[in-house]
């Protein structure tokens, strides 16, 4: 039988015919794709421009593809019901006349196929010319005039394993509190944070996207598309948060061991907000109280059991609660210090001089006291942030106590447990302590530690880092 006479046949039985063919798109659909990393679901998702082109043009996409799926799927369930071998006599019958060599449903599905791809390909080339920069700024020096002009923001990103770095270039944060006697200014120091990106809602921001060992994808579901971070090869993307709120965010492409927990956060405020923010980051640390006198803190024996405040839990899928409304409330809440009495200024006094004993300050810097390294994240405000451990950790006591105890539990083969190397032999040590080849030192098939803390280290440690706002 040609397809013509199938075509002609088709109409009697196209109710049953596109039900079957269309079950599976019917029970997909009672799925509710939502969530706080879902592009799908919630009202007022996405909440960028970038986001919405992309779910645009997603939808657009399915309904092209949805029409030939179903169309396709159609003329194959009806003729496999009607052309079914019911007997052995339907087994050994002559087949159906075939329409192969007809030239006008060839040619009629060749050009069909082809207007398809064109209606699929002028808005997919519309938004990958849109979202690929901020609109306007398609060259550096249009995005210089556009950041000098305040019409648009530029970020540095930057992926290390397993944290995110972020930079603002047009920004400058000061180094200590007091102004230097000769000159009679503050000495300055890049601005760095890291894992939160607080930007101003309504402005479009231009990320620059690098990275410092391996490939890594940068993530904002409800803001942008995925967006790789390679080596020695400069990559970018742009975006716009149109409310303010809470984002979330991550890696998206395997980047080893603890890939799938190097998490960040999106925090999108008014431009008031962001300015008053901004004014406050640039200050040095915090300096709840002083550092306590050499030999005087509190000393560790033997590593701490861990507490696993989340039931037991090794991981975490998202810190806190996972609403967005909730989470960001919590944010706003944490920017200001809380009051301390005696005892805990005491425990903050003691945790400055952990920090400092035990060479923290070699990797981590916190602007305006001991901490001047830049080979892990950046410290001076970390009490004012709502996660630790590159999103994974809720920022409290109890999660900071289990982190500084054995952060190796929670993200494997980190380099604060570690230690720092390029070539398999640690050149800067981390918890475990590194032979004379710069490979571990073990003992009783255990590495040995060359830092242990004590819970009245933990104690310290924790008061130190959450008074840092």
């Amino acid at each position: 039988m040609r397809l013509s006479a199938l075509f002609r046949r088709l109409p009697r039985r196209w109710p049953a015919v596109l039900t079957a063919a269309a079950l599976p798109l019917l029970t997909g659909a009672l799925w509710q794709l939502d969530g706080p990393q879902s592009t799908f679901g919630a009202e007022n998702s996405p909440l960028g421009p970038v986001a919405q082109r992309q779910l645009t043009l997603f939808y657009y996409t399915l309904v092209v593809t949805t029409v030939l799926f179903v169309l396709v799927g159609a003329v194959l369930a009806y003729a496999t019901i009607k052309f079914k071998a019911r007997n052995a006599d339907d087994e050994h019958a002559e087949p159906p006349e075939q329409g192969h060599g007809n030239p006008f449903v060839e040619l009629g599905l060749t050009i069909g196929s082809i207007i398809c791809l064109v209606i699929i390909a002028v808005p997919t080339l519309s938004a990958i010319w849109y979202t690929y920069d901020v609109p306007g700024a398609d060259t550096p020096a249009k995005l210089e005039e556009m950041v000098k002009a305040g019409k648009a923001y530029e970020i540095t990103a930057t992926g290390y394993q397993w944290w995110f770095k972020f930079q603002y270039p047009s920004e400058r944060a000061f180094a200590t509190a007091t102004a230097d006697a000769r000159t009679g200014k503050r000495p300055e120091a890049e601005f760095v944070t890291a894992n939160e990106l607080v930007i101003p809602v309504g402005k479009p921001v231009h990320i620059n996207l690098r990275t410092d060992d391996v490939i890594h994808s940068f993530w904002v579901p409800k803001l942008a598309g995925k967006v790789d971070m390679i080596p020695n090869r400069a990559n970018h993307l742009w975006l716009q948060a149109d409310v303010p709120g809470y984002y979330y965010g991550q890696c998206a492409e395997y980047c080893g061991d603890s890939h799938s927990v190097m998490k960040f956060r999106v925090i999108a405020l008014e431009q008031k907000d962001f300015d008053t923010w901004l004014a406050k980051q640039k200050e040095p640390a915090r300096a709840a109280a002083p550092i306590a006198p050499a030999n005087t803190a509190p000393r560790a024996a033997a590593p701490l059991a861990l507490r696993n405040p989340d039931d037991g839990k090794k991981s975490v899928p998202l810190a806190g609660t996972g609403d967005p409304v909730v989470e960001f409330k919590k944010w706003q809440d944490r920017q200001a210090p809380a009051a301390e009495d005696a005892a805990k200024l005491a425990l903050i006094s003691a945790g400055r001089r952990l920090f400092n004993d035990n060479k923290c300050s070699a990797c981590h810097t916190v602007r305006g006291q001991e901490g001047v390294g830049v080979t892990a994240p950046d410290l001076t405000h970390i009490g004012s942030r709502s996660t630790i451990a590159a999103g994974l950790l809720e920022n409290d006591e109890a999660h900071l106590h289990d982190w500084l105890a054995d952060p190796d539990h929670w993200k494997p083969a980190n380099k604060m447990f570690h230690g720092i190397g390029r070539t398999g032999k640690i050149s800067m040590p981390g918890y475990i302590k590194p032979d004379d080849n710069g490979d571990p030192m073990m003992k009783d098939g255990q590495p040995v530690r060359n830092i242990s803390l004590s819970d009245a280290d933990v104690a310290a440690l924790t008061a130190y880092l959450q008074s840092l706002k």
